[in-house]
């Protein structure tokens, strides 16, 4: 494919002078108060939406009769890339909306959006000054993160860009892929390549608004370190001080559990992937990604849906520990939401539109552990408040708080527009709830308990020592 290359390489001695200035005066040094300002709105949020799309989602998961392909398909497929390029003229998204994927997301409880402006396959999904495999190289020739920002800030949520430090596409990334025989590695220069993604990552920054998050990804390859994934970290935080960006940008990540080994990595948060941390992370920020299905992007063959159920209750794990979570759509060729994925964005932000409050702006559960579900909560004036968030029912319609010793001052269920006040007891060391016959929602049913003081579990002393908002 004919590239720009030519036009720019002439520029690029100036280019890379320019594009290194925010990285030599360095990202603002910013104080915990400062820091945690920054990341205020994001702690808050909780809940956002994961979009992989591309020009892999033409063969929709399918090459030479083999149906499990998705998003990595170029490589697991071994296509090779005159071959593969030929999907851009085949990337015709006619039903793409922005104000409606951004809507779905609203409707569905979301508070920000991240999306793919470029995977591994190099792909960008927005006009790059700096190659021609974009967008406006295909039929469709409409800025697809343009149309998003301005749907996004037109609708209240937040946007964040993925961008992948690993590029197939690229002749200067190194290292090639090994089956890659029609592609020698002479020649390549991996500085150049850096320079090339800032000069893209500040097309990002600068073109679009105010941008949320940078969710890097792909750093795990010998050719990318420590150092300069903390000199891409100033560099992105000098161009736009107030970004949030994720520990991919380093390269100490331990596996899919998403968290850096090395003291002092760059990054802002922990990124654990296809998994939930069996514990909390006190004064730690993460953030969990999962796919809805088995793929990341679209896939034709892909029915392993997890169910509504599932999700909403892995939202409510994910914040009883003080995280925040990522679930993933993988839109088809044209645009769409897979329908599948539509239907669990419709049941999550049901769930959501009654019970948001339990999640938005919560801490991480005091308790250790709760045989019926899980635990948020919030302060309110003079004490705490507890959602109880009710798995299962208990059939004796008792729901016992195990270890809470703190003074009640009342409980309700969230369900209840008249917040009916529900009976609370003391047993022992636990405190009793009764509650109505059967459970509001079959997904999670929340109880509000309000209590005195910050919550005292026994053995456990005052449980503000657990508190996930003290962040280090």
């Amino acid at each position: 494919m004919q590239t720009r290359k030519s036009v720019w390489g002439r520029a690029i001695p100036i280019l890379f002078v320019f594009a290194l200035v925010p990285a030599l005066l360095g990202a603002p040094r910013e104080s915990q108060l400062e820091r945690d300002a920054r990341m205020k709105w994001w702690r808050e949020a909780r809940f956002g939406l994961f979009l992989h799309w591309g020009i892999y989602s033409v063969p929709a998961g399918v090459w030479n009769g083999k149906t499990t392909y998705g998003e990595w398909i170029r490589d697991s497929a071994q296509i090779p890339l005159t071959v593969y390029e030929k999907f851009v003229q085949e990337f015709d998204p006619d039903n793409f909306d922005a104000g409606e994927w951004v809507r779905m997301a609203k409707d569905a409880g979301m508070k920000y959006i991240i999306i793919t402006s470029k995977h591994h396959d190099g792909f960008c999904l927005f006009d790059s000054k700096y190659t021609d495999f974009d967008i406006m190289s295909t039929p469709f020739k409409r800025d697809i993160l343009k149309e998003l920002s301005a749907a996004c800030r037109e609708q209240g949520l937040k946007l964040g860009f993925y961008y992948s430090i690993m590029d197939w596409h690229h002749p200067d990334y190194l290292p090639r892929r090994g089956w890659e025989k029609d592609r020698p590695a002479g020649g390549a220069n991996f500085d150049r390549y850096v320079l090339y993604m800032k000069n893209q990552l500040r097309e990002l920054i600068t073109n679009y608004g105010p941008v949320a998050v940078l969710w890097f990804d792909g750093e795990w390859e010998k050719t990318w370190n420590e150092e300069r994934g903390r000199d891409l970290y100033q560099y992105v935080r000098g161009l736009q001080p107030d970004v949030i960006i994720n520990n991919r940008v380093g390269a100490s990540r331990s596996g899919m559990e998403g968290f850096s080994r090395a003291q002092g990595a760059p990054g802002d948060f922990g990124t654990p992937e296809q998994q939930v941390p069996p514990t909390g992370f006190p004064g730690v920020d993460w953030e969990t990604c999962m796919t809805m299905n088995d793929n990341w992007g679209y896939n034709s063959y892909d029915t392993n849906w997890k169910t509504a159920g599932d999700l909403v209750r892995m939202l409510v794990d994910i914040a009883s520990k003080g995280g925040n979570f990522l679930p993933n759509v993988g839109p088809t060729s044209l645009g769409d939401f897979p329908l599948e994925s539509v239907a669990r964005l419709m049941d999550m932000g049901a769930w959501m539109r009654i019970n948001g409050e339990s999640i938005y702006g919560t801490q991480a559960s005091p308790f250790p552990k709760l045989e019926w579900g899980r635990c948020t909560r919030q302060d309110i004036d003079g004490g705490t408040r507890l959602f109880l968030h009710v798995f299962a029912w208990p059939p004796d319609r008792r729901l016992v708080v195990p270890g809470l010793t703190s003074a009640p001052r009342s409980a309700f269920l969230l369900s209840d527009p008249k917040k009916t006040p529900l009976s609370v007891t003391k047993k022992g060391d636990s405190l009793v709830i009764s509650l109505p016959p059967t459970a509001p929602n079959p997904y999670d049913s929340v109880v509000a308990l309000d209590i005195t003081g910050k919550p005292e579990i026994k053995g456990l002393g005052e449980a503000a020592a657990r508190d996930s908002s003290s962040r280090k």
